[in-house]
Formats: structure tokens, sequence, C-alpha cells
């Protein structure tokens, strides 16, 4: 039986640990539970990281700098979706969010939402932000 899950972030530019403190600086109440860096003698580039656990809204993720290139990177099909409380959080990390990103739905009445909107952040990370 399965113990726990977590969304799992592979980053591959050494970029973990800057996107998850930004990621981490956006919602209120978010934390960083775990960080483990690759130390000299390891795969991984030292000082990067091995392993970091952290929380936005009570979902567990985990991030780590892959030692290993893959030709593959982040896709839209798989995004982190986020219900803000009010419209004014909801602007302000959207815009944060898209800011060196790509936007996919600019915020915007679409029906199924009265205000939602969908972006890449400038590390290839989907997040769709929705007004709870």
């Amino acid at each position: 039986m399965a113990r726990r899950a977590a969304t799992f972030l592979m980053f591959q530019n050494g970029d973990s640990e800057t996107a998850m403190r930004f990621y981490v600086s956006l919602f209120e109440g978010a934390r960083i539970n775990r960080l483990e860096r690759w130390v000299a003698g390891e795969p991984g580039a030292e000082g990067t990281i091995k392993l970091a656990e952290f929380e936005l809204a009570g979902h567990r993720l985990l991030c780590s700098d892959s030692p290993v290139r893959h030709a593959f990177g982040f896709t839209p099909a798989l995004s982190l979706f986020i219900d803000c409380d009010g419209a004014d959080e909801l602007d302000r990390v959207f815009a944060q969010l898209a800011d060196g990103g790509q936007v996919l739905m600019p915020v915007d009445n679409y029906g199924f939402s009265q205000r939602f909107g969908w972006c890449n952040d400038r590390y290839g990370v989907s997040w769709q932000l929705n007004l709870n």
C-alpha cells in the first residue's frame, strides 16, 4: 500500500533550488521541508540539489537537479493547479509565474471559472491558477 504521494519536478540546468525558493515565496504558508545537496564525488554537480521537499497549500512537492541529461523537459500536459482565494492573489502570482515564461491562457473568464489563467514559468513548469 502506498504511504504518500508527491509531485516530482526534475530540473536539468541546476535550477531546482532557485525555482523552489521562488515558488515558496509566492504562496503564504508555503515552506521548504528538506534540502539535500550533491557533494563532491557524487554524480550531480557539487552544491546542486540532490533532493528537496517543499509544500504549497498542503501539497507535497519534490525536486532535484538531475545529473543525467534527458531529451525531455516539462510539459503543460502536467501542471500544478492552484485555487486562489482572491483575484488579487491570482493576478499577483500569475504575473510573477508568467514573467520570463509563456502565457498559455491569459487570466480571464472562460465560463468554467470566473477568473482563470494558465502559464509556463521561466523554468518550464506549467501552472493553472483558478479563482476559488
